[in-house]
């Protein structure tokens, strides 16, 4: 295996949407827990910029894991999230 390659089980495209998609409250409250969303429900995402969060926002990825369409925001912060590369999300595809 190739250093340079990261151990995923999914390449999973990422589509994108035309109106906003709202986040369960359960994935806020773990945003809310670790840092990442302050109270007022802002995301606060470590080197990702006020332009591409709004881009993040209106995309969806369909979820090998939990089997439905997920927004971006929550596969980029869950922890079988390996890297985006090219329009396509690497998933490690754990059970979680």
């Amino acid at each position: 295996m190739d250093m340079g390659e990261l151990e995923h089980k999914y390449e999973v495209e990422i589509k994108t949407t035309e109106k906003k998609q709202k986040l369960p409250d359960k994935v806020k409250d773990e945003l809310k827990a670790s840092g990442m969303m302050d109270e007022k429900g802002k995301l606060k995402l470590k080197g990702v910029s006020p332009k591409m969060l709004k881009r993040m926002k209106l995309e969806y990825v369909e979820c090998p894991v939990f089997k439905e369409d997920i927004q971006f925001v929550q596969c980029f912060v869950c922890p079988n999230f390996q890297s985006r590369v090219m329009g396509k999300v690497l998933c490690k595809g754990d059970t979680l």
